[in-house]
């Protein structure tokens, strides 16, 4: 069985922009073959900042 643990590369915390999902789905389809995969959250605290993470798959 493989193991499916995602290594966490890098994360930040943005300003948040309705246009910001685009961004990670490009990176996430560009970069799936990189194993690269890309993350973004509203942050439970500050709705107007979101939480961008870079994890490797």
């Amino acid at each position: 069985m493989e193991n499916n643990k995602m290594e966490t590369l890098s994360t930040v915390r943005v300003q948040y922009s309705s246009d910001l999902y685009k961004l990670v789905d490009s990176l996430n389809r560009t970069l799936k073959e990189k194993d690269l995969m890309f993350g973004l959250a509203l942050d439970e605290e500050d709705h107007e900042k979101a939480i961008f993470t870079i994890y490797r798959t």
